[in-house]
């Protein structure tokens, strides 16, 4: 066989299995509906988005919008625990067919998967006892509002808040969120996170959303080249933004409605 020949076996041979590659990866819609079972990895210790309940169950937004798309989708849900760090190779290994776990979207993570809708935000506002008469921002007027010192929350804060607030940085969000919880400020200025966890752990000090410092969305992720399902995952998404679904998870756990996602 001359080096032309061979070259041009070589080249269909690839472009075989380039295309055995491609019909593979876009096969996980049909595989979930044929095993009646969807994997969705999300965040166990991640709160108000996932945590560990009192029942040694994982909880929060992240999971009630898992447990939704499986729902619509007619399939069970299998739920894996990840972290930031091996979110995304779970797709690439194909440990999970979806990720819901506080996913932004960037340039680079987009080399590396696809991203389906928007389903909720991440976002920096103020929080304070559900008795504090705080409606916008020139109510902070004369409140003592707790900050951790180079945030984002505290560069927000500082643009928004009048002159007469009383902006008190703390070291770290340990020392801010005890601050607030021990009663030497009105207001606190965290990361949803944060704010999740603290009123998770401290429920007595009844906090709720105040204020909105800064959004940003959650994406839901899913295998490079999936395109079939990342669809119908949009599908479901759009159609839970228009009936109000998505806002009433929202507001369970994160106080507020999802407000205007991409």
């Amino acid at each position: 066989m001359n080096i032309r020949k061979s070259c041009r076996v070589l080249g269909l041979g690839a472009a075989l299995l380039l295309l055995g590659a491609t019909a593979q990866a876009q096969n996980a819609l049909d595989t979930i509906l044929k095993n009646k079972k969807v994997t969705i990895a999300v965040p166990p210790d991640y709160p108000p988005y996932g945590s560990m309940g009192k029942d040694f169950q994982i909880q929060g937004l992240d999971v009630d919008v898992a447990n939704y798309i499986g729902a619509k989708l007619g399939v069970a849900v299998n739920l894996v625990p990840v972290t930031s760090a091996n979110r995304i190779a779970y797709l690439e290994t194909k440990k999970a067919d979806v990720v819901i776990a506080t996913l932004g979207k960037n340039p680079e993570r987009e080399k590396q998967i696809d991203f389906a809708a928007a389903y909720s935000p991440f976002f920096q506002a103020i929080f304070g006892a559900k008795t504090s008469q705080v409606k916008g921002f020139a109510d902070l007027a004369g409140k003592t509002i707790a900050v951790t010192k180079g945030s984002v929350e505290d560069a927000e804060l500082r643009k928004l808040a009048p002159p007469s607030a009383d902006v008190r940085s703390y070291e770290d969000n340990t020392k801010t969120v005890s601050a607030y919880v021990n009663g030497q400020v009105d207001l606190i200025a965290v990361g949803a996170s944060v704010a999740g966890n603290m009123m998770q752990q401290h429920p007595k000090v009844s906090t709720e959303f105040k204020l909105l410092l800064k959004d940003s969305p959650n994406y839901i992720g899913v295998a490079k080249g999936e395109d079939k399902l990342r669809l119908v995952i949009n599908g479901i998404i759009a159609d839970a933004r228009k009936n109000g679904d998505l806002d009433k998870m929202a507001v369970r756990w994160l106080g507020r409605p999802v407000g205007d996602l991409p």
